[in-house]
């Protein structure tokens, strides 16, 4: 096609569909529109298709023609930018090829790191010196590019810089989800933003973690190898258009009617029953732990202390079970149910993976760049973390600060920032063993460390006990939901409806805790720490305490009220005695023991055993010496009744109580 037909074309296109969208926009302050692609394919195909294959031509001329529709748009740089593309030219990024160089693509990726927004030259007026002629020059290379000789005297040097006109830009990387690379490495792309692209609000659309679909010109970028520029080039993508994937909390548009079903849900006095049915309808059972997802989704309320500390909203829930109980299934399904939600693998976790990276790109990125982790990707959401014992243990320290304070700290290189990691944790990990033992403390089934199993809210133990009755259920839910599809397994309240049900009353409910509340939670509290004497396990400490406030709060906020009632109170006490009668019974004694939920070094019955086998030791040692024989210690301990003296003794020498000088031989330290 001739270059001033498409102009004529395209202008008489824009004159019948949009004129009318662009002058609003323009007397609105915007510089660009939007485009859907639909439109101009129905309306010339021929020039659709010129289009797709000369993109960067075409919108040189159309933009700086659209004077002609309009005198306001003269000395506005006004940009069109197209969408909604046909299903071809949505490529792979690891399918681009050198046959894309200049055509109109769509690629789909989660931005990986991001540079800050700069600003660029794209013009720049020189004055010759010989004669004081004004030269504009365009700036679209690299560098800098003085003009070649004045065109009124001819000179060639000594231009000097009168004025210069700037853009906003902003380097990206994005790479493939991981759901479409089955097990390949992800590859990636550069993507260039500029103008209206990056924006306060674009700007965060485009941050490190979100997924977003980008229409652009794929083009060509010098490398350059020791200072000479290479014959292979980089590509990247000029993006005239940004579209997100994921739908961020800020983005989630209630209407009115939607509004009307989320307050008419609220007062339904079967809601809290209709929320668990909705969380992985197809699992059967696991009621208790569906409603503690439930609330965790709905979150607590942050509390700020007048002395500026704080103590957090976010409720972390622990599932430890047996193979084939579903975990990983409702963690799934629970990452789906909320914006920015995520959900990861423990051998595949790194620390800085799963926190914040630094990394050095001076070519694009200007020096040191800021790569956030999982944490941070899901600040305000929920992260689902299988295979949790799996994780390294270095690894897991990170996790320390993220739990707490709801915030990561990194001091690497030039870069010295505080990230907010406000994320739920939903951890699942399987026993040592292979089974969960209901007779061991926590500790030693789960390689987790004390210090992170203690910042749980609630911990699960989910056991696969052959019960006839239950597994008869179980096996024909199955059958008739998957199987035979005689029964429906759709939620009560529909995935966009839950999404919606949970922003609504996360942003505008923040309930406080009335006096019956508080009053039925500390006599919960003292009703199991008055049980303690010297010695005796402690039932329960001051984290369950706020754990207990935190859930109250999310019960409240699923009926969108202001107040804690004793109900919520009532509510967040029953899923917190489940939670200790399943991980801190001591069978010994018949009573709830706080250290072996919290995952203590020893428990009370451990620790009282102790104190018996060193008094033990203690006497043979004014007999026998300071070398005492291990069968002496074993006979004397089983006659004072600790049958499980080996495991004692073991744990004593693990904490650094006891060691064995030779063989056949034990010293206190």
């Amino acid at each position: 096609m001739e270059k001033e037909k498409v102009v004529e074309k395209f202008l008489a296109f824009l004159e019948d569909f949009y004129k009318d969208k662009i002058l609003v926009a323009v007397t609105e302050g915007k510089s660009s529109i939007e485009i859907d692609f639909r439109d101009l394919e129905k309306y010339d195909i021929e020039l659709a298709d010129y289009f797709l294959e000369n993109p960067e031509e075409v919108l040189i001329q159309v933009e700086s023609s659209l004077s002609e529709l309009d005198p306001i748009l003269a000395e506005k740089r006004f940009h069109l930018r197209f969408f909604n593309l046909p299903e071809d030219r949505n490529i792979r990024i690891r399918n681009l090829r050198a046959e894309h160089i200049g055509k109109l693509l769509v690629v789909d990726g989660i931005v990986k790191r991001a540079s800050e927004v700069r600003p660029e030259v794209y013009e720049i007026t020189f004055q010759c010196p010989a004669c004081g002629e004004l030269i504009t020059v365009k700036q679209d290379a690299r560098s800098l590019k003085p003009p070649d000789v004045c065109p009124n005297c001819g000179n060639k040097k000594g231009f000097k810089q009168v004025s210069e006109k700037f853009y906003d830009t902003r380097w990206i990387v994005i790479e493939e989800p991981f759901e479409i690379t089955s097990g390949e490495r992800p590859s990636d792309l550069i993507v260039y933003l500029k103008e209206d692209l990056v924006t306060p609000k674009m700007q965060y659309r485009t941050d490190p973690g979100n997924r977003i679909k980008v229409t652009g010109i794929l083009k060509q970028l010098p490398r350059r190898v020791k200072g000479s520029i290479s014959k292979q080039m980089e590509i990247y993508m000029d993006a005239i258009h940004i579209e997100s994937v994921e739908t961020e909390w800020e983005e989630i548009e209630i209407s009115e009617e939607d509004e009307k079903k989320i307050i008419e849900l609220a007062k339904d006095p079967q809601i809290y029953e209709k929320l668990v049915a909705s969380i992985a309808p197809a699992i059967y059972g696991l009621d208790d732990i569906k409603l503690a997802i439930a609330l965790q989704l709905f979150g607590g309320e942050e509390h700020i202390q007048k002395d500026r500390s704080r103590v957090r909203g976010e409720i972390h829930i622990l599932l430890i079970g047996d193979p084939s109980t579903a975990k990983s299934q409702l963690m799934k399904v629970a990452s789906t149910l909320i914006p920015r939600a995520r959900y990861v693998s423990g051998k595949g976790i790194t620390g800085v993976g799963i926190t914040a990276t630094v990394t050095r790109d001076e070519e694009l990125f200007g020096g040191w760049v800021l790569e956030a982790g999982a944490l941070v990707l899901c600040n305000k959401s929920l992260l689902a973390i299988d295979e949790f014992e799996k994780i390294d243990k270095q690894d897991m320290v990170a996790l320390h600060e993220a739990m707490e304070l709801g915030q990561i700290s990194i001091a690497k290189a030039n870069i010295v920032a505080t990230l907010p990691a406000r994320t739920s944790i939903l951890a699942g990990g399987n026993p040592k063993f292979g089974r969960f033992d209901p007779y061991l403390p926590i500790k030693e089934q789960i390689e987790v460390p004390e210090t992170i199993l203690s910042r749980f809210d609630l911990k699960f133990a989910l056991r696969d006990v052959p019960n006839p009755e239950i597994d008869e259920k179980i096996l024909t839910h199955i059958i008739k939901a998957r199987h035979l599809e005689t029964e429906k397994v759709e939620p009560p309240i529909p995935a966009d409806l839950f999404r919606k049900y949970v922003a609504y009353a996360r942003k505008n409910c923040h309930p406080k805790i009335t006096e019956e509340a508080a009053e039925e939670i500390k006599k919960f509290f003292l009703n199991l720490r008055s049980k303690y004497v010297e010695g005796a396990p402690v039932s329960i400490t001051f984290r369950q305490y706020e754990a207990l406030i935190r859930l109250a709060e999310a019960s409240a906020k699923v009926q969108l009220r202001e107040e804690v009632t004793r109900e919520d109170a009532l509510r967040a006490i029953k899923l917190m005695s489940a939670s200790l009668r399943q991980l801190g019974f001591e069978p010994e004694t018949g009573a709830i023991d706080i250290d072996r939920l919290e995952g203590a070094r020893a428990t009370a019955m451990q620790r009282s055993k102790i104190r018996t086998v060193v008094s033990i030791i203690e006497e043979l040692e004014k007999v026998q010496g300071k070398e005492i024989p291990y069968d002496d210690v074993v006979k004397k301990a089983k006659a004072s009744g600790i049958e499980d003296i080996e495991d004692i003794l073991r744990k004593m020498q693990q904490e650094g109580i006891i060691y064995s000088p030779k063989p056949g031989f034990i010293s206190r330290i």
